[in-house]
Protein backbone atom coordinates (compact mmCIF):
# COMPACT_ATOMS: atom_id res chain seq x y z
CA UNK A 1 0.00 0.00 0.00
CA UNK A 2 1.37 3.43 -0.96
CA UNK A 3 1.16 6.08 1.75
CA UNK A 4 1.19 9.78 0.93
CA UNK A 5 4.22 11.37 2.62
CA UNK A 6 3.82 14.49 4.72
CA UNK A 7 5.74 17.55 3.49
CA UNK A 8 8.02 18.91 6.22
CA UNK A 9 8.84 22.60 6.64
CA UNK A 10 8.79 25.50 9.03
CA UNK A 11 7.45 28.86 10.03
CA UNK A 12 9.46 31.34 7.99
CA UNK A 13 10.32 35.04 8.45
CA UNK A 14 9.01 37.29 5.70
CA UNK A 15 11.33 40.31 5.84
CA UNK A 16 11.64 41.56 2.28
CA UNK A 17 8.25 40.17 1.29
CA UNK A 18 6.10 37.10 1.87
CA UNK A 19 7.54 35.30 -1.15
CA UNK A 20 10.97 36.93 -1.38
CA UNK A 21 11.85 36.49 2.29
CA UNK A 22 9.75 33.45 3.03
CA UNK A 23 10.87 31.30 0.11
CA UNK A 24 14.51 32.31 0.59
CA UNK A 25 14.44 31.08 4.19
CA UNK A 26 12.53 27.97 3.14
CA UNK A 27 15.34 27.10 0.72
CA UNK A 28 17.95 27.62 3.45
CA UNK A 29 16.28 25.18 5.84
CA UNK A 30 15.08 22.66 3.26
CA UNK A 31 11.39 23.38 3.85
CA UNK A 32 8.80 21.63 1.67
CA UNK A 33 5.94 23.61 3.24
CA UNK A 34 5.80 26.97 5.03
CA UNK A 35 3.78 28.96 7.54
CA UNK A 36 3.79 32.77 7.58
CA UNK A 37 2.36 35.72 9.44
CA UNK A 38 0.53 38.15 7.16
CA UNK A 39 0.38 40.78 9.90
CA UNK A 40 2.14 41.57 13.18
CA UNK A 41 1.55 38.50 15.39
CA UNK A 42 1.39 40.66 18.51
CA UNK A 43 -0.70 43.54 17.16
CA UNK A 44 -4.03 44.42 15.59
CA UNK A 45 -2.78 46.25 12.47
CA UNK A 46 -4.17 44.83 9.22
CA UNK A 47 -1.71 45.63 6.42
CA UNK A 48 -2.47 45.25 2.74
CA UNK A 49 -0.58 42.66 0.77
CA UNK A 50 1.72 43.20 -2.18
CA UNK A 51 0.11 41.67 -5.29
CA UNK A 52 3.40 40.57 -6.87
CA UNK A 53 4.52 38.78 -3.67
CA UNK A 54 1.07 37.22 -3.24
CA UNK A 55 1.13 35.92 -6.81
CA UNK A 56 4.56 34.32 -6.39
CA UNK A 57 3.38 32.35 -3.35
CA UNK A 58 0.06 31.46 -4.95
CA UNK A 59 1.87 30.01 -7.96
CA UNK A 60 4.08 27.72 -5.88
CA UNK A 61 1.85 24.66 -5.93
CA UNK A 62 4.83 22.57 -4.81
CA UNK A 63 5.02 24.41 -1.46
CA UNK A 64 1.86 24.22 0.68
CA UNK A 65 1.40 27.55 2.49
CA UNK A 66 -0.33 28.24 5.81
CA UNK A 67 -1.06 31.50 7.63
CA UNK A 68 -0.90 31.89 11.41
CA UNK A 69 -3.34 34.47 12.77
CA UNK A 70 -2.04 36.91 15.43
CA UNK A 71 -1.75 35.67 19.01
CA UNK A 72 -4.13 38.34 20.37
CA UNK A 73 -7.18 36.74 18.75
CA UNK A 74 -9.66 35.46 21.34
CA UNK A 75 -13.31 34.88 20.44
CA UNK A 76 -14.00 33.78 24.02
CA UNK A 77 -12.95 37.07 25.62
CA UNK A 78 -15.44 38.94 27.86
CA UNK A 79 -14.03 42.17 26.38
CA UNK A 80 -16.25 43.24 23.47
CA UNK A 81 -13.45 45.24 21.87
CA UNK A 82 -11.14 42.21 21.86
CA UNK A 83 -13.86 40.10 20.23
CA UNK A 84 -14.54 42.75 17.56
CA UNK A 85 -10.84 43.05 16.78
CA UNK A 86 -10.56 39.26 16.69
CA UNK A 87 -13.30 39.10 14.05
CA UNK A 88 -11.60 41.76 11.92
CA UNK A 89 -8.18 40.13 12.33
CA UNK A 90 -9.30 36.62 11.39
CA UNK A 91 -11.33 37.98 8.46
CA UNK A 92 -8.15 39.74 7.30
CA UNK A 93 -6.04 36.58 7.76
CA UNK A 94 -8.55 34.49 5.80
CA UNK A 95 -8.62 37.08 3.01
CA UNK A 96 -4.83 37.28 2.88
CA UNK A 97 -4.65 33.49 3.02
CA UNK A 98 -6.94 33.28 0.00
CA UNK A 99 -4.78 35.83 -1.86
CA UNK A 100 -1.61 33.77 -1.38
CA UNK A 101 -3.24 30.40 -2.01
CA UNK A 102 -2.92 29.23 1.59
CA UNK A 103 -4.49 25.93 2.56
CA UNK A 104 -5.35 27.03 6.08
CA UNK A 105 -5.32 29.86 8.61
CA UNK A 106 -4.29 28.79 12.12
CA UNK A 107 -6.30 30.36 14.96
CA UNK A 108 -5.75 29.71 18.66
CA UNK A 109 -8.85 28.34 20.37
CA UNK A 110 -8.66 31.08 23.01
CA UNK A 111 -9.72 31.51 26.61
CA UNK A 112 -12.90 32.28 28.53
CA UNK A 113 -10.77 34.57 30.75
CA UNK A 114 -13.23 35.62 33.48
CA UNK A 115 -16.54 34.43 32.08
CA UNK A 116 -18.28 31.01 32.07
CA UNK A 117 -17.23 28.47 29.44
CA UNK A 118 -20.68 28.30 27.84
CA UNK A 119 -20.84 32.08 27.43
CA UNK A 120 -17.45 32.05 25.73
CA UNK A 121 -18.47 29.21 23.42
CA UNK A 122 -21.70 31.03 22.52
CA UNK A 123 -19.48 33.89 21.35
CA UNK A 124 -17.42 31.49 19.27
CA UNK A 125 -20.55 30.38 17.43
CA UNK A 126 -21.93 33.91 17.03
CA UNK A 127 -18.76 35.41 15.60
CA UNK A 128 -16.96 32.56 13.84
CA UNK A 129 -19.84 30.96 11.92
CA UNK A 130 -20.34 34.07 9.73
CA UNK A 131 -16.59 34.13 8.99
CA UNK A 132 -16.69 30.50 7.86
CA UNK A 133 -19.64 31.23 5.58
CA UNK A 134 -17.66 34.07 3.94
CA UNK A 135 -14.77 31.82 2.86
CA UNK A 136 -14.90 31.13 -0.89
CA UNK A 137 -14.88 27.54 -2.09
CA UNK A 138 -11.20 27.81 -3.08
CA UNK A 139 -10.30 29.66 0.12
CA UNK A 140 -8.39 28.34 3.15
CA UNK A 141 -9.83 26.39 6.02
CA UNK A 142 -9.91 27.92 9.50
CA UNK A 143 -7.69 25.64 11.60
CA UNK A 144 -8.30 25.57 15.34
CA UNK A 145 -5.13 25.09 17.38
CA UNK A 146 -5.67 23.80 20.94
CA UNK A 147 -3.51 25.34 23.65
CA UNK A 148 -1.22 23.94 26.34
CA UNK A 149 -3.89 24.01 29.07
CA UNK A 150 -2.87 27.11 30.97
CA UNK A 151 -5.61 29.34 32.48
CA UNK A 152 -9.22 29.06 31.31
CA UNK A 153 -8.36 27.82 27.84
CA UNK A 154 -11.35 26.71 25.77
CA UNK A 155 -9.44 23.75 24.29
CA UNK A 156 -6.30 21.96 25.45
CA UNK A 157 -6.87 18.21 25.08
CA UNK A 158 -7.81 17.31 21.50
CA UNK A 159 -11.19 16.04 22.67
CA UNK A 160 -12.07 19.60 23.65
CA UNK A 161 -12.29 20.44 19.94
CA UNK A 162 -15.52 18.46 19.68
CA UNK A 163 -17.43 21.36 21.24
CA UNK A 164 -15.98 23.79 18.68
CA UNK A 165 -17.07 21.62 15.77
CA UNK A 166 -20.54 21.09 17.28
CA UNK A 167 -21.08 24.81 17.93
CA UNK A 168 -19.96 25.57 14.39
CA UNK A 169 -22.16 22.91 12.77
CA UNK A 170 -19.14 20.88 11.58
CA UNK A 171 -18.69 23.50 8.88
CA UNK A 172 -16.82 22.27 5.79
CA UNK A 173 -14.25 25.06 6.20
CA UNK A 174 -13.25 23.93 9.71
CA UNK A 175 -10.00 22.09 10.31
CA UNK A 176 -7.44 21.37 13.02
CA UNK A 177 -3.84 22.38 13.61
CA UNK A 178 -2.24 20.00 16.10
CA UNK A 179 0.72 21.37 18.07
CA UNK A 180 2.66 18.45 19.57
CA UNK A 181 4.14 20.55 22.38
CA UNK A 182 0.72 21.91 23.33
CA UNK A 183 -0.82 18.43 23.30
CA UNK A 184 2.00 17.03 25.45
CA UNK A 185 1.78 19.94 27.89
CA UNK A 186 -1.99 19.50 28.11
CA UNK A 187 -1.58 15.88 29.20
CA UNK A 188 -1.39 13.69 26.08
CA UNK A 189 1.65 11.51 26.81
CA UNK A 190 3.00 11.24 23.29
CA UNK A 191 6.23 9.69 24.59
CA UNK A 192 4.42 6.68 26.09
CA UNK A 193 3.85 3.49 24.10
CA UNK A 194 0.74 4.07 22.01
CA UNK A 195 0.46 7.66 23.19
CA UNK A 196 0.33 9.13 19.69
CA UNK A 197 -2.22 6.57 18.50
CA UNK A 198 -4.42 7.26 21.53
CA UNK A 199 -4.31 11.02 20.91
CA UNK A 200 -5.15 10.73 17.21
CA UNK A 201 -8.00 8.37 18.12
CA UNK A 202 -9.39 10.99 20.52
CA UNK A 203 -9.06 13.68 17.87
CA UNK A 204 -10.93 11.70 15.22
CA UNK A 205 -13.62 10.74 17.74
CA UNK A 206 -14.11 14.43 18.58
CA UNK A 207 -14.11 16.07 15.14
CA UNK A 208 -14.34 13.24 12.61
CA UNK A 209 -11.81 11.97 10.06
CA UNK A 210 -10.11 14.22 7.53
CA UNK A 211 -10.09 17.35 9.68
CA UNK A 212 -6.39 17.39 10.60
CA UNK A 213 -4.80 19.82 8.11
CA UNK A 214 -1.52 20.81 9.79
CA UNK A 215 0.88 19.62 12.49
CA UNK A 216 3.06 22.05 14.42
CA UNK A 217 5.96 19.71 15.11
CA UNK A 218 7.61 20.93 18.32
CA UNK A 219 9.37 18.99 21.06
CA UNK A 220 8.76 20.13 24.65
CA UNK A 221 11.16 21.61 27.21
CA UNK A 222 8.79 20.52 29.99
CA UNK A 223 7.23 17.26 31.13
CA UNK A 224 3.86 15.89 30.08
CA UNK A 225 0.98 17.69 31.80
CA UNK A 226 3.07 20.73 32.69
CA UNK A 227 0.63 23.19 31.03
CA UNK A 228 3.75 25.04 29.85
CA UNK A 229 4.10 26.05 26.20
CA UNK A 230 7.89 25.92 25.78
CA UNK A 231 9.07 24.48 22.49
CA UNK A 232 12.27 22.47 22.09
CA UNK A 233 14.17 21.21 19.06
CA UNK A 234 13.13 17.82 17.69
CA UNK A 235 14.57 15.01 19.80
CA UNK A 236 16.04 17.37 22.42
CA UNK A 237 12.93 17.52 24.61
CA UNK A 238 10.62 15.26 26.58
CA UNK A 239 8.60 14.04 23.59
CA UNK A 240 11.49 12.48 21.67
CA UNK A 241 11.92 11.27 18.11
CA UNK A 242 9.98 7.99 18.48
CA UNK A 243 6.73 9.91 18.96
CA UNK A 244 7.34 12.02 15.86
CA UNK A 245 8.09 8.87 13.85
CA UNK A 246 4.82 7.32 15.05
CA UNK A 247 2.91 10.49 14.16
CA UNK A 248 4.46 10.77 10.70
CA UNK A 249 3.43 7.19 9.92
CA UNK A 250 -0.10 7.28 11.36
CA UNK A 251 -2.72 6.68 8.61
CA UNK A 252 -4.83 9.66 9.71
CA UNK A 253 -1.78 11.92 9.34
CA UNK A 254 -0.74 10.68 5.89
CA UNK A 255 0.06 13.66 3.68
CA UNK A 256 -0.63 16.24 6.40
CA UNK A 257 2.07 18.97 6.35
CA UNK A 258 4.44 19.28 9.34
CA UNK A 259 5.74 22.73 10.28
CA UNK A 260 8.38 23.31 12.94
CA UNK A 261 8.25 26.25 15.35
CA UNK A 262 11.40 25.25 17.22
CA UNK A 263 14.11 27.42 18.81
CA UNK A 264 16.88 29.09 16.77
CA UNK A 265 18.71 31.32 16.52
CA UNK A 266 19.42 31.25 12.82
CA UNK A 267 18.57 28.71 10.17
CA UNK A 268 20.95 25.91 11.22
CA UNK A 269 18.85 24.45 14.09
CA UNK A 270 15.74 24.68 11.88
CA UNK A 271 17.47 22.89 9.01
CA UNK A 272 18.58 20.18 11.45
CA UNK A 273 15.04 19.71 12.79
CA UNK A 274 13.62 19.45 9.28
CA UNK A 275 16.29 16.94 8.28
CA UNK A 276 15.50 14.87 11.38
CA UNK A 277 11.77 14.81 10.60
CA UNK A 278 12.39 13.90 6.95
CA UNK A 279 14.58 10.97 8.02
CA UNK A 280 11.88 9.76 10.43
CA UNK A 281 9.29 10.12 7.67
CA UNK A 282 11.37 8.30 5.07
CA UNK A 283 12.34 5.40 7.36
CA UNK A 284 9.81 2.53 7.47
CA UNK A 285 8.08 2.44 10.84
Amino acid sequence: MTTTLSPVGGHVPVAGGLATGGLKYAAEIGAETIQVFTSNPRGWALPEGKPAEDARLRERDDVPVFVHAPYLVNFGSPNAETVAKSVATVRHALSRGHAIGARGVVVHTGSAVSQPYDAAMDQVREHVLPLLDEIPEDGPRLLWEPMAGQGKMLAAKVGDLGAFFERLDHHAKLGVCLDTCHAFAAGHDLAADGGVTDMIGELVAAVGPGRLDLVHANDSKDACGSFKDRHENIGAGHIGTDAFAELLHHPEVAGVPFVIETPGPGSTPHATDITTLKKLRDTPH
